[in-house]
């Protein structure tokens, strides 16, 4: 059920004080080193296809390791969890021959999710602690061809696309979360589909949910893997009026300083990042130590680009609680007052000067 009173909380927190998303689901579950029994249980017991990783199903499946992991993080001092639901959609679960139990996993997700945040805010009413609907990329791409040999051919499209996002939000919605975030974006056009498709839901329905936008940056060039810039890629979603646009997953917070720099100056709305923990060793581990990540991080605050920060790839209870501890001590970032002007975008932003 939706809370406006909850959502009135959120912005109002974001203009005292820089608020700490929480850290990295996927690498929390690696760490608990499950079985495929785990991920199985009882009901997908005689199913035909290994669940091993599929860290999704464990939402319907295994749900107290879900809620430790989410307490974890709130323990640590996170403001907002992220549901378990980053491949919680028909196309990412069509590996694993899951595609019709998508909606479940969400739902289920979203009320573990809601139920553990809301016993901490029971604890302590002063913070209190919220829930994000997490919507991943999907692993299709709706800008690049999947074939080499033939660069018009797409494997999914634009429609198909914005139904597997709606039903995976109107699941989130239903299941109690306070907003949604379209994270770790890597294709401009499927973010413009969910953003279609929230926009559906909105229309229907008493209650505007609020959104957050996340994109990912893929190579040191700053731009996505569809090849826009960081301002291209915000003249490019801005007309959602999200209430954070930010950046998540790529490089670890040191690398991904220019870029969170220029969407500051660009965006006239709030800004999100939870980098990985550094870059990936050779086992595709994360190495760098909470004191470290939370360093850069405050490097952030103390410049004044920042309103919500917090963790992905690598990313632990420990680095969230270092975060915590060293932005508490800075204020958010002042969202600008930015003239508005027509401005459009390819790969590089273009503006219309009046």
């Amino acid at each position: 059920m939706f809370h406006q009173d909850r959502i009135n909380n959120l912005i109002s927190s974001l203009k005292k004080r820089i608020l700490i998303i929480d850290g990295a689901m996927g690498t929390m579950i690696q760490k608990k080193d499950l079985s495929e029994s785990d991920f199985r249980s009882s009901k997908f017991e005689n199913w035909s296809i290994d669940l091993k990783g599929n860290g999704d199903v464990l939402n319907i499946t295994n749900s107290e390791i879900i809620n430790s992991i989410h307490s974890a993080f709130l323990d640590a001092g996170a403001d907002i969890i992220l549901t378990n639901t980053f491949n919680s959609n028909k196309i990412s679960q069509s590996d694993y021959g899951l595609e019709d139990y998508s909606t479940e996993m969400n739902f289920s997700a979203a009320k573990l999710a809601r139920s553990v945040a809301d016993k901490f805010t029971d604890k302590n009413p002063d913070k209190i602690r919220f829930v994000a609907g997490a919507i991943g990329p999907t692993n299709k791409t709706a800008s690049i061809s999947p074939k080499v040999d033939d660069p018009a051919y797409r494997n999914v499209s634009f429609d198909e696309l914005k139904d597997v996002y709606k039903e995976s939000a109107i699941s989130l919605i239903d299941g109690g979360v306070d907003f949604l975030i379209l994270e770790t974006i890597f294709d401009t056009l499927n973010a413009k589909a969910g953003i279609f498709a929230v926009g559906e839901i909105n229309q229907k329905r008493s209650h505007k949910v609020p959104l957050m936008i996340s994109g990912t940056i893929t190579d040191f060039s700053g731009r996505n893997l569809s090849g826009q810039t960081v301002e291209a890629f915000w003249n490019s979603v801005r007309h959602a009026e999200p209430l954070s646009i930010g950046l998540n997953c790529s490089f670890g917070a040191e690398r991904l300083t220019p870029a969170v720099e220029e969407l500051s100056r660009v965006a006239d709305t709030n800004i999100l990042a939870y980098p990985n923990a550094g870059l990936p060793n050779p086992m595709g581990e994360y190495d760098e130590t909470p004191d470290t990540t939370a360093s850069y991080i405050a490097e952030w605050a103390k410049n004044g680009i920042i309103n919500i920060v917090g963790g992905c790839c690598g990313t632990t209870p420990e680095h969230i609680k270092k975060i915590y501890e060293q932005v508490s001590l800075y204020s958010p970032r002042v969202i600008p007052k930015i003239e508005k002007t027509i401005k459009l975008s390819g790969l590089e932003p273009f503006g219309v000067i009046s």
